[in-house]
């Protein structure tokens, strides 16, 4: 573009503004992009329970507690929404040790790794658990429920720190390992409640997963 007198004009400045810089939280939460999903889904479900009545709040955990009567029905998608709830803790302290335990996972396998363990302790000590109510009500055994109440994220939880503590040091596989587990029978044999016995199913599956070379031989992020 020429202007009066025949002169050239220069070409014009480019305004086009640099992307800013992440500060060091966006940092952070974008290397942890599993768990900060799920904790902000957790946060959200919690917060969504706390405004409904108490009967709202019973309805909704009975329609996705992943129960026998909802694997009979074909309900299996129960395997996956009862995840979604805290249940026997106060939310903040559940999704706190959420943050913690799969937020350390994912910071040294990625989220990929880190979520696979935790679906793994989740899925399978579900489907373990609710596979042998299904045996005693077959057997009539007293005691088995159909329509046991089945959610939360503890079976998850407690897969994934016991997968950490089996890639851990020397102490915390000789000693942590067994002090949790420890915990997690005392519990069972106080209380004799499904959840218990499940816990110590997922602590097995956590432990399984860590003697996997698809995560012993993943090294570490920087």
């Amino acid at each position: 573009m020429t202007e009066r007198g025949g002169a050239t004009t220069g070409s014009r400045p480019d305004t086009g503004r640099a992307a800013p810089e992440r500060g060091p939280v966006g940092r952070f939460l974008a290397r942890l992009p599993l768990t900060t999903a799920y904790v902000l889904l957790l946060t959200l479900m919690a917060w969504w329970l706390a405004g409904q009545s108490r009967a709202g709040r019973a309805r909704f955990i009975r329609h996705n507690s992943s129960n026998v009567h909802h694997m009979e029905v074909g309900k299996w998608w129960t395997l996956f929404t009862s995840g979604l709830v805290v249940d026997g803790v106060p939310a903040w302290l559940g999704i706190a040790a959420v943050a913690v335990a799969v937020g350390l996972a994912e910071w040294r396998w990625g989220a990929l790794r880190a979520g696979a363990v935790f679906v793994f302790g989740h899925l399978g000590a579900t489907l373990l658990t609710e596979g042998a109510m299904w045996a005693m009500l077959s057997a009539h055994i007293p005691g088995a429920l159909s329509h046991a109440r089945d959610v939360g994220i503890s079976y998850g939880l407690v897969a994934t720190v016991g997968c950490l503590l089996g890639l851990g040091s020397a102490p915390l596989r000789r000693y942590g390992l067994p002090a949790l587990a420890l915990v997690l029978a005392t519990a069972w044999a106080l209380d004799q409640q499904l959840a218990d016995a499940g816990h110590l199913i997922a602590l097995g599956l956590g432990v399984l997963a860590s003697r996997t070379p698809w995560l012993r031989e993943r090294p570490q992020q920087a």
